[in-house]
């Protein structure tokens, strides 16, 4: 006989004298005495069990939960309907209990039902048990069916699946590596991919036109509330013969009925807003913007100088208005605060317009002999709020200016809900000066084609070569990067060259890439969203870890397997491996 005849969402007021058999784990009990009541919950669902009679009464009182169980018995209808419930008008009176698996240890980590309210670290050692909360489960499930209608999709637009390796070379992708040692060649190393980004290119040398993988990628990353640590998994796509805008529509035609249908949310129809890099960053100071909010930035330094205000003389001065806006000075006050903490001591500065469109508070002094030109600057009339910062440099005016507008947006409730708004930001710089280094670095990608390609390497100044770069960015979320391909081994030496590294380096580094160049590679181009992110934004989760079935957690361990942990000499030798301990952390 098969363990069930039916799972536990299954049977409905129709099957009311049926004999049936019911899998599952015990998921609660209610003992009145001569009568106790049970809940069976399985992978799809819950259905109540009655006992009254023996021996099936002493022995689901003697089961303890989470346990699971075999009950065989008759379905009848409810005295008490929960129709709330798929099974709410039916239950089983059991005739049969058998014990499949029983709970031998004495107490719980957590109440399943209630596995979200627990600590993370406890919810991860014992990840089997927090998957059993249908709140946790369905999330994965989600992820499950947002990966199967990806690859439907893509595979209806003529794009092929095809799995890239997992042990490679190592490669400079922007993060660190995880490296594996060589038991056959002893002192070398493969690294797990970052992503699969030479290799698809490498495919579109080799003559297909359209691929695509759920690709696992692995990074030795800090841990984010929208990054986590260790592996990721990324819908990545390259196109032969194809332009930026190519790989847009793709795009655009994906995304939009994928996070409507499984959200309920609006989305975005194509065409999606193109934003230029310095565009975003000037009016939302940030290249992530959230288009939910509709607060912009304006630059006012010309307007603000000589105003009499030291804090704002000779710097760059933004300001964020809010028309029609209510704001009490209370909540100004508690707003100025919080700005101060999460930039680190960045001051906000206000001023309101009255009724009669006068400026009132804050520095309104300082402005008052210039409010028609803020007025016409801001577009703002009588009741409008506004808030100002200055700073030294432009890129931390920008930036603090991004983080006041997400306050400003969050505090005012001003974002728009159940909606998706997607943009594309463009444009970046192909170069840009380290923060660290203090020298020429690529911006983004080094593998992108320069706009303008070897006249613009060879004419203009680095900083002002821009890049076919995009990202595409979802309510503040940045999905993922990509770019038209550099495909001219030419040109490829010479976008190295500009960073300090001769052709040399690049036939090292790139030796595959570079040879296959030298046999004449079509145009290309792609891109990779996260599918972690994406079902973290369609189940409106707030924390990525939370539709990852086995995450690591924030400190990169993995609690459930005890992942790193030290292993046997025996094993080191083999990949002829020497721990050295490290004596400053004695």
């Amino acid at each position: 006989m098969a363990y069930r005849t039916h799972n536990c969402n299954e049977l409905r007021k129709e099957d009311a004298g049926k004999k049936v058999r019911l899998c599952g784990w015990l998921d609660s009990k209610r003992d009145k005495g001569g009568l106790l009541f049970a809940v069976l919950r399985d992978y799809y669902g819950t259905t109540q069990v009655v006992a009254t009679e023996e021996p099936c009464l002493s022995q689901l009182r003697d089961i303890p939960t989470e346990s699971t169980v075999s009950v065989e018995g008759t379905v009848v209808l409810r005295s008490s309907p929960n129709e709330k419930l798929p099974t709410g008008l039916i239950e089983i009176v059991p005739e049969k209990v058998e014990v499949l698996g029983r709970r031998t240890t004495q107490a719980l980590p957590f109440e399943v039902s209630r596995s979200t309210e627990a600590g993370e670290d406890v919810r991860l050692k014992y990840r089997f048990l927090d998957l059993r909360n249908p709140a946790v489960k369905d999330k994965i499930i989600l992820r499950a069916q947002i990966i199967a209608e990806l690859r439907r999709l893509m595979t209806e637009q003529g794009f092929l699946e095809i799995s890239t390796p997992i042990l490679t070379s190592s490669s400079p992708e922007g993060a660190r590596d995880y490296i594996v040692p060589s038991r056959l060649y002893p002192g070398e190393f493969y690294a797990l991919p970052q992503a699969p980004q030479q290799y698809k290119q490498l495919l579109m040398c080799s003559g297909f036109d359209k691929y695509f993988q759920i690709a696992p990628c692995f990074r030795d990353e800090d841990a984010r509330a929208d990054r986590s640590p260790g592996e990721f998994y990324q819908l990545d796509i390259e196109m032969a013969f194809a332009t930026q805008e190519d790989v847009f529509a793709v795009l655009e035609s994906v995304l939009p009925p994928v996070f409507a249908k499984f959200s309920g949310w609006e989305a975005d129809k194509p065409p999606f807003r193109r934003i230029a890099y310095r565009d975003a960053l000037e009016t939302y100071g940030t290249d992530k913007p959230d288009l939910r909010n509709p607060l912009v930035i304006k630059d006012i330094s010309d307007i603000m100088q000589g105003c009499g205000f030291d804090m704002v003389q000779g710097k760059t001065v933004k300001a964020i208005a809010v028309n029609g806006a209510n704001v009490a000075r209370k909540q100004i006050d508690k707003l100025a605060e919080e700005f101060k903490v999460k930039t680190e001591g960045g001051a906000m500065y206000w001023f309101k317009l009255d009724e009669a469109g006068m400026p009132a508070g804050g520095i309104a002094k300082f402005v008052a002999d210039r409010a028609d030109a803020l007025k016409e600057r801001l577009g703002i009339g009588a009741g409008s709020f506004v808030a100002v910062l200055a700073e030294e440099k432009l890129s931390l005016a920008q930036k603090r200016a991004g983080i006041l507008r997400t306050m400003l947006g969050n505090a005012l409730g001003l974002l728009e809900k159940n909606v998706y708004r997607f943009c594309w930001i463009v444009d970046f710089p192909m170069y840009e000066i380290g923060e660290e280094s203090g020298q020429l670095e690529f911006c983004h990608n080094p593998f992108s084609m320069p706009q303008g390609g070897m006249k613009a390497l060879e004419e203009q100044d680095p900083l002002d070569v821009l890049a076919y770069q995009y990202d595409i960015v979802c309510n503040g979320v940045e999905l993922s990067s990509g770019a038209v391909r550099n495909h001219d081994p030419e040109i490829m030496v010479k976008a190295f060259s500009l960073v300090g590294l001769g052709k040399e380096d690049v036939v090292k580094k790139f030796p595959a890439l570079y040879h296959a160049f030298e046999y004449g590679a079509p145009p290309h181009a792609g891109v990779a969203p996260g599918v972690d992110r994406m079902v973290m934004l369609i189940s409106d989760t707030v924390n990525i870890r939370e539709v990852i079935a086995f995450p690591m957690n924030a400190k990169a361990r993995d609690l459930l397997m005890n992942a790193p942990s030290p292993v046997e000499q025996k094993q080191l030798d083999d990949v002829h491996i020497a721990v050295v301990k490290d004596e400053k952390k004695n």
